[in-house]
């Protein structure tokens, strides 16, 4: 009986997924020229505070983690983040990238 080979291929897999998302960590995403980079603080969704300003999310707003996953608001409750940001026509908050470190060291104008 051999058992292991029929659990190595998952086990291969698994090592490799989490290794790339270990090298995930310092890579730099794509923003939009127009990002803005703040420290954002959800407050009680949609209110926050961005740069210690109160703003607010737009509805449909999107914030993505380091991972570039969706992260729900009320997940954030509290929580002072580097982020970079694009406001939509009527000045909401629309979209938000959390920054890994790496993202973070980078320079980008601030929030006008």
């Amino acid at each position: 009986m051999n058992r292991c080979s029929q659990y190595f291929p998952a086990f291969a897999l698994a090592l490799a997924a989490w290794h790339g998302q270990a090298g995930a960590e310092l890579t730099v995403r794509p923003f939009p020229p127009q990002a803005l980079r703040g420290t954002m603080q959800i407050t009680q969704p949609p209110d926050l505070l961005m740069n210690g300003k109160p703003e607010r999310l737009s509805p449909g707003a999107r914030i993505r983690g380091t991972n570039n996953m969706l992260v729900m608001s009320a997940a954030l409750t509290g929580q002072s983040l580097v982020v970079n940001f694009v406001r939509e026509s009527n000045g909401l908050v629309h979209e938000v990238w959390i920054l890994n470190t790496a993202e973070a060291a980078l320079r980008r104008g601030p929030t006008p």
